[in-house]
């Protein structure tokens, strides 16, 4: 066989080759991450969930999920452990680098966001009127009362 006709094939299994070592890569550190959980370490689930290892055992993990409440869990459920500043950065809101730094105060609502001089205005312009007027309907015929070129309602277009 000729090699050029094989260069496509060897092209796919090599491929092939670097995207499992890539995953199992992947597996493996994540695998590493997991082990190297250790009660009172601050994890985050496949789910999103944010809790607090408590207890280790073989495949599973008990997580404190707030003061008091427990639950069991897989390992393989472990999505990220996290490191204590980040751990209390998102589930306690401890934040030292705050990005606010003027003070400023965003609303909940829109509310705030218009005054009462940009209500005034908007009364004082004409309102208009989005609904149907029967003058700008179709003409109608003077004696039936009917439209004068359209169809009755029921009425279709084949014979």
């Amino acid at each position: 066989m000729n090699p050029v006709t094989l260069l496509p094939f060897i092209v796919l299994i090599g491929a092939m080759f670097l995207m499992t070592r890539s995953a199992k890569k992947k597996q493996a550190a994540a695998a590493q991450m997991r082990n190297e959980m250790q009660p009172g370490t601050g994890v985050r689930t496949i789910g999103g969930m944010y809790a607090t290892v408590k207890e280790l055992h073989d495949d599973t993990v008990l997580l404190e999920i707030a003061p008091g409440v427990h639950a069991i869990y897989a390992k393989n459920a472990i999505g990220a452990v996290l490191d204590d500043a980040e751990y209390n950065r998102i589930v306690h809101g401890d934040d030292e680098n705050s990005l606010d730094l003027d003070g400023t105060v965003v609303p909940d609502d829109a509310s705030s966001l218009t005054e009462e001089d940009a209500d005034k205005d908007a009364s004082d312009d004409a309102r208009i009127d989005l609904g149907k007027k029967t003058e700008d309907a179709e003409p109608k015929d003077d004696e039936s009362g009917k439209k004068s070129e359209g169809k009755d309602d029921g009425e279709a277009d084949a014979k």
